[in-house]
């Protein structure tokens, strides 16, 4: 694509689609092999710049390809451009190039003569830089060969990966802003705009699941000649990373939501309250912003509809519970972010006292489809009851880490195992924690359960934002709930009593559990202290601290006894609760052990069996790690 031209003011619906038009031809290559070249371009190299890849120096593969071209002469038929994530993180750095659609991993900067060699000027696809599923298994040329994504419906995620975040004619090609161009028009109808958002039966993506069109319809129904709108972006989840990739990847979309809903509900006036330590997805939201209002599709009478509306971006300072609306308000308004009291609820009473209404960035990023498709066109993925698809950040001991977006209703095996890759090792699934650190630990007999919002409550969990941390046999339960609970504890604000000494007192017996000191009551306390603590906690994030311990109890209630009482770790992680010793008919007397031990704890001589001291281990493993060839050494 040429370089983007000083963009005109658009003043009416018509003036959106005749630079549709133009835009169009520019990137029809990605879309149409057979397409014509624009202006002589004849092949794109897309290479990812979301943090994930750019952390692993796509910035220098994007300079490099450049440098390249140039000294082949290709400079000016062949164009390079930046795009968010793809999700398929742990392959990165990725390279697309079309019309071809080939598909690269793991890309190094040493790779970029050979593949401007062999694709851009024989045709060819390099086979060394191609995914595998496996060792030996045929490489996948294409991107939907790949099951990582052949198995997902991505709609949010549609242009992720797909176009340059930091053009907004790009976005516009693949019809952004047509649905507010659309809206514009009804704006004298907004409730009829209205309705296509509670047919479409969207909940909110941010962890409550809340209606979105009943959540616009009570801040639209409150008089006032001031409303405001926010999107959460705050999020904080350990492993969760699905808001941060739409912003870098997509922000138009986000925008153009917030644009629609604040038509509908009568506000003329948004924050996107972002994490400060998501510095690309705030940049290129400044980029979105400012093109959106030299264009005229924000800001003062947009479109030449007359209707005014301003977004401003407000970087949080990492402080996890202003992920709860009523603290993230209080952020923005400059004081410290700790939660109010409810009711009465930000629609009626929010941001400065005014009617607010708060979605987070993948309800907001639904937004637009809904408005162009039609509500029933989004209710036609998903359940009776969760309509549409979801964004899922797959971590932990999976094969293939990375955002998902499936329909609701599908299983977490198929999760897992078709789009995951499975578990990592070759090890044995043992459960997902799924809703992040107020989520819940779902064991392997629940994996052919349906993800949705009510299945999930059922069974002790919940969709929260959509973390999904998968664990394999060598991973300890409690000490898991120990983890996430550590992670609340530090992170709550301290303002409500039942939050602040409840979790404190839990994880104080969890620590002892883990430690070997677990007594006789300790279950019995938790369950007393969780459920009290969900009942009496002031926000979202003390009522579903306890979830953690309240779900592995449940189905993991076995290894809190044999912590407590048999002094043991069935999955062999608590390192108070094991002996290490070496098998005497295995070990060779290497030395290995002895030398990396920090405690002086082995003993032996070269070439003769080795032992250790079971007084001075300090129980590190690093006599395992050294020993890994002969297995010699053991733990239990």
């Amino acid at each position: 694509m040429s370089q983007t031209p000083t963009l005109a003011r658009l003043n009416s619906p018509a003036d959106l689609e005749a630079i549709k038009k133009q835009a169009v031809p520019k990137i029809a290559i990605r879309h149409d092999p057979k397409a014509q070249p624009f202006e002589g371009v004849t092949n794109h190299i897309m290479v990812c710049c979301g943090t994930g890849c750019t952390s692993s120096g796509s910035q220098a593969i994007v300079q490099g390809f450049r440098d390249e071209l140039e000294k082949n002469g290709l400079g000016k038929s062949v164009e390079v451009f930046i795009t968010g994530c793809h999700g398929f993180c742990e392959m990165g750095p990725l390279v697309v190039i079309y019309p071809q659609n080939i598909f690269y991993v793991l890309v190094k900067a040493e790779d970029i003569p050979e593949v401007v060699e062999e694709t851009i000027k024989g045709g060819k696809p390099v086979e060394r830089l191609l995914y595998r599923a496996h060792a030996g298994a045929e490489p996948s040329v294409h991107y939907n060969d790949i099951d990582f994504y052949s198995k997902q419906n991505r709609v949010t995620l549609a242009n992720c990966g797909h176009i340059n975040p930091e053009d907004i004619l790009e976005y516009i090609a693949n019809d952004g802003y047509l649905a507010l161009a659309k809206a514009l028009t009804q704006k004298d109808d907004t409730a009829a705009l209205l309705e296509e958002v509670k047919i479409s039966g969207l909940r909110g993506r941010g962890g409550g699941g809340f209606p979105t069109g009943r959540k616009w319809e009570l801040c639209r129904q409150v008089a006032g000649d001031k409303k405001y709108i926010i999107c959460n972006a705050d999020e904080g989840d350990p492993g969760a990373f699905m808001d941060r990739s739409v912003l870098e990847g997509d922000p138009h979309r986000v925008v153009e939501g917030m644009i629609i809903g604040g038509l509908v509900i009568g506000a003329d006036e948004g924050y996107i309250y972002v994490r400060a330590e998501y510095p690309l997805a705030v940049h290129r939201l400044r980029v979105a912003l400012a093109q959106a209002e030299q264009m005229g599709l924000l800001g003062k009478n947009i479109l030449g509809s007359g209707w005014d509306f301003e977004l401003h971006i407000k970087e949080g300072a990492g402080a996890f519970v202003c992920g709860e609306e009523t603290a993230l308000i209080q952020s923005i308004e400059g004081k410290r972010g700790m939660p109010t009291a409810r009711p009465p609820f930000p629609a009626i009473s929010g941001l400065w006292g005014k009617p607010t209404n708060n979605n987070n960035v993948e309800t907001w990023a639904n937004i637009p489809a809904i408005i162009r498709n039609g509500g029933a066109w989004f209710a036609s993925y998903g359940t009776e009851k969760s309509k549409g698809t979801k964004i899922f950040a797959l971590t932990g001991k999976v094969s293939h880490t990375g955002l998902a977006e499936v329909p609701m209703g599908i299983s977490m095996r198929e999760i897992i195992f078709n789009i995951g890759g499975g578990i990592l090792g070759g090890k044995k699934f043992k459960a997902v924690q799924i809703g992040g650190p107020s989520g819940g630990c779902l064991p392997e007999s629940m994996i052919d359960r349906p993800v949705d919002y009510d299945s999930l409550i059922e069974a002790g969990a919940m969709m929260g934002s959509g973390g999904l941390v998968v664990v394999d046999e060598d991973t300890c339960m409690v000490d898991l709930a120990r983890f996430f609970l550590s992670f609340t504890r530090d992170e709550s604000c301290g303002k409500c009593t039942p939050c602040r000494e409840g979790s404190t007192r839990m994880l104080n017996i969890l620590n002892n559990i883990t430690q070997g000191k677990g007594q006789a009551g300790d279950i019995e306390m938790l369950e007393e202290l969780a459920t009290n603590i969900k009942l009496s906690a002031l926000c979202g994030l003390g009522q579903t601290c306890p979830n953690p311990i309240l779900s592995t109890l449940r189905y993991f209630r076995h290894e809190y006894e044999a912590h407590i009482f048999d002094k043991k770790c069935p999955a062999k992680a608590c390192s108070a609760l094991l002996t290490f010793w070496i098998d005497q008919d295995k070990c060779i007397g290497c030395g290995l052990c002895k030398k990396n031990c920090p405690a002086n704890a082995i003993e032996g001589d070269k070439k003769e069996p080795h032992k250790i001291d079971t007084q001075k281990c300090i129980k590190c493993g690093s006599c395992i790690d050294a020993c890994r060839k002969n297995k010699a050494v053991n733990k239990e």
